[in-house]
């Protein structure tokens, strides 16, 4: 698996994130959430499936929603591995919608935007049979999924007029300013795209772009985080509201892990998440 440090990636020889899966399976499950749909499938593909969580507590307003797009460089990932993120978020009182997506080396880009805002278009469209409200959402990710929240956010082309249910977006230690690049890994994934300006998405700021949460662990030694300051550094510039978070002591992964709860005191990565949507979802 290839990581983006600043504008290049770097190569570690275990793949991050899948340990995830069992990471997610050993830990303790949040009370007041629960799973509501498994594998609903918003497209043809075997990677086009989503996970939904809700919270147990009863509310007389449908939930707002979450949609959380996780990490891998764009070439791994599963959403089984991040039940504990839907979990933590639905005890806090949001719909939680995981997708999966199809991955480098079997797609490139665009695919893996057009499978997100494939899944973002189902969850508006479904979500209110769950007592979710699909006109209060935030997009989220960690890594590569925090590109992809991003670029479904800021970049108009993906969800079209669906983007007008966007209210925000949290982006954990996401990539937001990376090329140019070399590196063969950047090549599977971006190489066939004829404008590579247009991938990144510093360059699809304007007047309205919603606001943003932007975190990271300054031990991050995989994605830069610069690319998070640029980022707010734009949004600030088009007259955005941006909440910039900076973790002592965390590092890429430990951003993620600390939303579980037996990680908890390790950053407030969780509350700042919860209390920025609550805030831009009331």
């Amino acid at each position: 698996m290839r990581w983006l440090i600043g504008g290049a990636l770097v190569t570690l020889g275990v793949a991050a994130c899948s340990p995830l899966r069992f990471f997610d399976t050993v830990m303790p499950k949040d009370a007041g959430s629960r799973l509501v749909l498994s594998g609903a499938a918003y497209g043809a593909d075997p990677r086009q499936k989503l996970d939904l969580y809700a919270p147990t507590m009863p509310a007389a307003r449908p939930w707002p929603v979450i949609v959380f797009m996780y990490g891998g460089s764009w070439n791994s990932g599963i959403r089984e591995g991040y039940g504990f993120v839907g979990r933590a978020l639905a005890s806090r009182g949001f719909m939680v919608a995981i997708p999966d997506y199809r991955l480098v080396p079997t797609v490139r880009y665009p695919a893996f935007l057009e499978d997100n805002a494939a899944a973002v278009r189902w969850v508006i469209a479904h979500v209110g049979e769950y007592h979710g409200d699909p006109q209060r959402l935030v997009l989220a990710g960690h890594s590569a999924g925090a590109y992809n929240a991003a670029m479904l956010a800021y970049d108009p082309r993906w969800l079209g007029g669906a983007r007008a249910a966007v209210r925000a977006m949290i982006g954990l230690a996401g990539p937001y300013d990376f090329l140019p690049s070399q590196l063969s890994s950047v090549i599977a994934a971006f190489g066939n795209a004829a404008d590579p300006a247009s991938t990144q998405p510093i360059n699809h700021i304007g007047p309205g772009a919603p606001p943003a949460l932007l975190a990271t662990g300054d031990k991050d030694d995989l994605v830069a985080p610069r690319n998070s300051d640029t980022l707010a550094a734009r949004l600030q510039a088009a007259g955005s509201p941006v909440e910039r978070r900076r973790y002592p002591r965390v590092g890429h992964l430990g951003l993620i892990t600390a939303i579980a709860e037996p990680f908890r005191t390790r950053a407030p990565v969780l509350d700042d998440m919860a209390n920025f949507a609550r805030h831009y979802t009331q």
